[in-house]
């Protein structure tokens, strides 16, 4: 089969024969973190999982929608998720067979952002059409590694010790890059005496947007540090400033919630706001969009790779699909199951090997068995919504 790219391709000329969405469900789970999880938005001890499954053809396609329980990452929260696909994007798939990613992804344009909760659908979608199609997913959109390179996000620690010791725990375990969370306060002396401890591990770090432009001058001085990247040190929503700091920093900047789209993407790169860019799957809506950003950066030669969402082994299993394109040439946020959860919600888990790459599965769909029985056990709030109820 063709590979599935650009939304102008997956019109209903496209090789895929359309089929009829039965139902779409939707359901709550809450999974308890092994260790808190800090960021400079705040500490978080467990993730409530928003499960998107579309039943069709007598198969289950199975999404996972990012969003958090607070409007701190995103606008868009679990609860807004929740109501707008079941009263709106659900009941737009009811309308008839769809045809293909383009059509679904057409379907859902006309309500304006909530690319959290479009995405969920579309990762659902994909994973149905990859089973229907009897193709693993990866192949589906034309994925060329069967490995794919992770690296780990490390979140503020209570002491630098406490982070030294996670460092080493996980180069231990061979994962390719560390990546250190920052604030202000918590920055230039942690990356110093990291950089310090390790000189050669490729080191990244992420402000999730806790800086502005007047902080330039301390900024600046990451590039004393050999770092791969400084991901989104200024506003979620910013290009100029960021295009301005670029100009005065060595290190490349990273961008991440910046861009929620193609059309994002295209505007930093041609005001220079970075030289790498974080795709999120969820973050950016769906396989349509991270697709058409995977695209434009490979043809400008601008490296590109898979970030993470603390999510549960189905969004995991669709990160690790998307990873698989030719284009993500730097180590992901993919990580092992075990590096948040006791027990996670596929079979097999999601294990990284000594050499720090993840297998990228050959089954269908997305290529892992969804543990039934623990989602029910786990389930908190749950809706189906059929074209019955609509």
């Amino acid at each position: 089969m063709q590979r599935l790219s650009k939304i102008s391709d997956l019109q209903n000329d496209e090789p895929v024969r359309g089929f009829k969405i039965d139902g779409v469900e939707i359901r709550l789970i809450r999974l308890p973190l092994k260790e808190p999880f800090e960021t400079s938005f705040g500490k978080i001890d467990s993730r409530l999982i928003f499960l998107v499954c579309l039943h069709a053809e007598g198969l289950r396609g199975w999404g996972e929608v990012v969003a958090s329980e607070k409007p701190l990452y995103s606008y868009e929260t679990v609860g807004t998720a929740f109501h707008l696909i079941k009263d709106f994007l659900g009941p737009a798939l009811m309308s008839g067979p769809i045809r293909g990613l383009g059509d679904l992804a057409n379907r859902l344009s006309s309500f304006r952002g909530h690319n959290m909760a479009k995405a969920g659908l579309e990762l659902a979608y994909m994973d149905l059409l990859a089973q229907v199609c009897q193709q693993p997913l990866s192949a589906l959109i034309g994925g060329k590694h069967k490995h794919v390179a992770v690296g780990v996000s490390l979140g503020i620690q209570p002491t630098l010790p406490q982070l030294l010791e996670r460092v080493e725990r996980y180069l231990d375990l061979g994962y390719q890059r560390i990546k250190l969370k920052i604030k202000p306060g918590w920055d230039l002396d942690v990356v110093a005496e990291v950089r310090r401890t390790y000189p050669k591990i490729l080191l990244s770090v992420d402000a999730n947007s806790a800086y502005t432009l007047n902080d330039r001058d301390h900024l600046r001085r990451l590039d004393d540090f050999d770092l791969l990247m400084v991901e989104q040190p200024l506003q979620n929503d910013d290009l100029l400033d960021h295009a301005k700091l670029q100009q005065l920093m060595n290190t490349s900047i990273c961008l991440d919630e910046s861009i929620v789209g193609q059309r994002q993407a295209a505007a930093a790169l041609e005001l220079g706001s970075c030289r790498i860019i974080n795709i999120k799957i969820g973050r950016v809506g769906g396989y349509s969009e991270a697709l058409a950003i995977h695209d434009l950066c490979a043809s400008s030669e601008i490296p590109v790779w898979c970030g993470g969402m603390l999510e549960s082994g189905i969004g995991r299993a669709h990160n690790i699909a998307l990873a698989s394109l030719k284009g993500f040439t730097l180590p992901g946020d993919i990580s092992a199951s075990s590096r948040y959860f006791e027990r996670d919600i596929i079979h097999p888990e999601v294990t990284v090997a000594a050499d720090g790459t993840v297998v990228v599965p050959e089954k269908p769909g997305l290529g892992f068995d969804v543990d039934l029985d623990l989602i029910e056990a786990l389930t908190e709030t749950r809706e189906y919504i059929s074209p019955e109820t609509t």
